[in-house]
């Protein structure tokens, strides 16, 4: 009979008990869980979290960690004691913008399964009586939302962990991590060491430092947020008892940064309007019997911090003006450079496991995605967004980790927009190119630390010359947020003449060893060997047939390669399966080499004459590459195309970046060649039906589904996936990417947006630009297989429907005559 692994959970908080309680629910038995603090009440984030769960979110990934935790804890009791109190959810909106973004939030909570409805300001008031309606202008309400009583919870996770076998030990501190070979084999505490065979760190704002002890980046920082509770209030005197605690929705003011929740006759108000206040581990108190008043996570209220809070709190509920604050403390919490979970396995150190920045609304979905990773090695929710991994490095530095989670605190409620880039830090990672960029006036925004041009300002004269059917229509105030009408003139000389566009952010990686190309050819969909100079594109599945990435692959040498992947997580996700031989290497050059695409009608025109080597039709085919000279300097021209022209992606090294965009942008000046960002590129790349992995799919979805079952070829023998997608085709799919045509020329979505057939929500918006080519906004979204083209559809936008057809694909150039000529 086989036994299952020993795993140590350090931390006995809400995700750990929900681990212990996930792993034994899958017959895993030996398990210990571990926490500094005395059980129950450990002194963590949990011990003093408000237990707020609104389940909405822009994510569909951690809207569905959510709804799961809402569904776990609702089950739970403690001596009949509830686990979750299913009150509903209010977010009151007191300015037009805010009532706007919870139209898209609503929107949001119909594409994720959600039911949620926005209400009037009398609606509003009656849900929750200490509103002043006439402060309001809506609201959106959740009803399925509510509080967690997390303290609880963890009672009840621990008791049913427990009858399975698991082990809970407090007051046992961990001071290191046993390791040997490479993989982890213990826990070493302040009683002694604990064999392991794995190690979840569910440490929360701890999780840093524990990560330290086997050379883990853990990119989270401590930061003290604000709760107060009001003296008993006589407006809710009577309402609750000591068991039910609340009765009105938990209440969101986001205009104020400001949330409230009963207690009892009491209320409960958490604020983010306050100076970020980052906690270093070494200042907190060590207590080793934390109570209610006093625990490490819960440092002393600052007043000061919160005066402006308090009075905006007795604006909106005029309740609270008579009243007094009774008691207070700044609870710490964790956040992360882009406010999501760190969830992964060290890279270094096999079997030690991370579950940090995981917040009490996502606790049970988060430990159910890794006891899935655990025990069957995949989760059924996508996490790249989630994944500890996803970072590049300088985006794990210290001081980055710091400044942005500060900023992330600060914008915590802010609304955004899916375009908008943070204001700091900046230019911490530029092209070769970004001082001619900034000479034609890029605008950019960020992405992984990098500058991207998404439009040139030095265009803007184009935009009067663009013929009447390219005059790009006004747009409404959201759509035209980090957007400009430039973009359609840059479009328009990529379909008509040249445009040069900026692509060294992609992340590129070079594989290359006597193994290199079985080790692609086991990982990839595709036929690795081919001919010195081809290029394939291929796909990455998961053992389930999920698309775990989409990658360009170019065959430099027999056993060289270089890959265009998505980011860091490709390079994670090949590092780690490198054969024990040493046979292949995995490297990231992006930052070594730049990539300048030259792409349009007139491409040739520009680049043959630089070149003595042929760039000809026949002398560099379509998905081809080879090295060539362009004005002497060395490069790799990639014939490929992502904008559905002809052209190149055009390599070099670094030190070289500067002269090959000079050289290029003079040869073309004749021929009107123009920089281009990327909004032109979105919108010619998705009128070519060309998809982004993360945002049209991912391993939710297989090839067939996401229409790119053209890129698998199982007739190559044994490769990840391959038997998980045996039984599948374009024919055997319930659900489709489907491109839609949009009626409403000023209407462009911009991503996530619900889509209706027959008055029933049916699937949502991916990702969506204005076809500049065509005249119209387009959209790809999920939708039943059985919307076939020519199906009207509806996209709800900000709470309203514009129509829609789904249209057959690529919109643009479906013979492919323009990109191989």
């Amino acid at each position: 009979m086989s036994t299952t692994p020993r795993v140590v959970i350090i931390g006995a908080g809400i995700v750990g008990a929900n681990l212990a309680d996930e792993l034994t629910e899958r017959g895993w038995n030996r398990i210990t869980v571990l926490d500094q603090g005395p059980l129950p009440l450990t002194g963590g984030s949990t011990s003093h979290a408000p237990g707020l769960v609104f389940q909405t979110n822009g994510s569909k990934t951690m809207t569905e960690f959510a709804t799961y935790t809402v569904n776990k804890l609702k089950s739970l009791d403690v001596d009949g004691g509830w686990c979750f109190n299913q009150v509903g959810g209010l977010e009151i909106a007191t300015t037009p913008e805010r009532l706007n973004d919870l139209h898209r939030k609503q929107g949001w909570a119909t594409s994720w399964g959600v039911t949620g409805e926005i209400l009037s300001p009398e609606e509003c008031a009656k849900l929750h009586p200490l509103l002043d309606s006439e402060r309001v202008l809506g609201g959106f309400h959740t009803p399925a939302d509510g509080l967690a009583k997390a303290t609880r919870a963890v009672v009840a996770l621990g008791r049913r962990a427990e009858s399975r076998g698991a082990r809970f030990r407090g007051s046992t501190r961990v001071i290191g991590i046993n390791q040997h070979g490479g993989r982890v084999t213990g826990v070493e505490t302040d009683h002694g060491e604990i064999p392991a065979d794995i190690v979840v760190s569910c440490a929360g704002f701890w999780g840093r430092a524990i990560g330290e002890m086997v050379g883990m980046k853990v990119p989270l920082l401590p930061l003290a947020h604000q709760y107060a509770h009001t003296e008993p209030l006589p407006e809710l005197a009577g309402r609750n008892d000591a068991q039910i605690e609340a009765r009105m929705p938990i209440l969101r003011h986001q205009d104020q940064d400001l949330y409230f929740r009963e207690h009892n006759d009491r209320l409960g108000i958490g604020t983010y309007a306050h100076r970020p206040m980052p906690v270093r581990l070494s200042d907190l108190p060590d207590e080793d019997s934390p109570t209610d008043e006093s625990m490490p996570s819960m440092l002393p209220f600052t007043e000061e911090d919160f005066a402006a809070s308090w009075e905006h709190s007795k604006r909106l509920l005029p309740a609270l003006r008579t009243a007094k604050v009774e008691t207070g403390f700044n609870g710490i919490f964790s956040f992360t450079p882009d406010d999501g979970p760190l969830v992964g396995e060290s890279p270094d150190v096999a079997g030690f496991w991370i579950a940090e920045a995981v917040w009490v609304t996502h606790s049970s979905g988060v430990a159910r995605a890794v006891a899935e990773l655990l025990v069957d090695g995949r989760s059924r929710t996508e996490l790249h967004g989630c994944d500890v991994h996803r970072f590049d490095e300088i985006e794990t530095a210290e001081h980055h980790v710091d400044e942005t989670c500060r900023r992330n605190f600060v914008e915590i409620y802010d609304i955004k927009h899916p375009l908008q880039p943070k204001l700091s830090p900046r230019n911490v990672r530029v092209s070769p190119f970004h001082a001619r960029q900034k000479e034609l006036g890029a605008v950019f925004l960020e992405a992984h630390g990098w500058e991207r041009p998404h439009w040139f300002e030095a265009n803007a004269p184009l935009v009067k010359e663009l013929p009447m059917e390219w005059q790009p229509p006004s747009r409404d105030a959201w759509s035209a947020m980090y957007h400009s009408p430039i973009a359609a003139a840059e479009a328009w000389k990529t379909r008509n003449a040249v445009a040069m566009y900026d692509m060294t952010p992609l992340k590129r990686l070079e594989i290359s060893g006597p193994g290199a190309l079985s080790f692609l050819d086991r990982l990839t969909t595709g036929k690795m060997d081919k001919s010195i100079g081809a290029v394939t594109y291929t796909l990455v599945l998961d053992e389930a047939g999920g698309v775990r990435s989409d990658l360009t692959v170019a065959r430099l040498g027999e056993q060289l390669f270089q890959v265009g992947a998505n980011g860091n997580l490709d390079f994670d996700h090949f590092t780690r399966r490198l054969p024990s031989d040493n046979g292949v290497q995995v490297r990231d050059i992006t930052g070594g080499t730049c990539c300048v695409g030259v792409w349009g009608p007139l491409a040739r025109d520009l680049v043959q004459p630089l070149s003595q080597d042929d760039l000809s039709h026949e002398g560099l085919k379509y998905f081809r590459c080879k090295p060539a000279h362009i004005a002497g300097i060395p490069v790799l021209a990639m014939r490929v195309s992502y904008v559905g022209e002809l052209g190149w992606e055009i390599y070099t090294s670094a030190e070289y970046g500067q002269r090959l965009w000079d050289v290029l942008f003079a040869a073309g000046r004749e021929l009107g060649v123009v920089a281009a960002g990327r909004a032109a590129f979105n919108s010619l790349r998705l009128e070519k039906g060309y998809r982004a992995w993360g945002s049209d799919m991912t391993t939710e979805h297989n090839p067939y589904e996401a229409g790119i079952g053209f890129a698998v070829r199982p007739q190559k023998g044994e490769f990840v996936g391959r038997d998980a997608i045996a039984a599948l085709d374009e024919d055997a799919v319930s659900r489709r990417l489907s491109c839609l045509t949009i009626d409403d020329h000023r209407s462009v979505v911009l991503g996530s947006e619900p889509v209706f057939i027959d008055g029933e929500a049916a699937g949502y918006v991916t990702s969506a630009a204005f076809s500049h080519t065509l005249g119209t906004p387009i959209a790809y979204a999920w939708l039943p297989a059985t919307a076939t083209v020519g199906t009207r559809v509806e996209v709800q936008y900000f709470g309203r429907p514009v129509r829609a057809t789904v249209a057959s694909e690529p919109l643009v150039d479906p013979d492919m005559h323009r990109i191989r000529r």
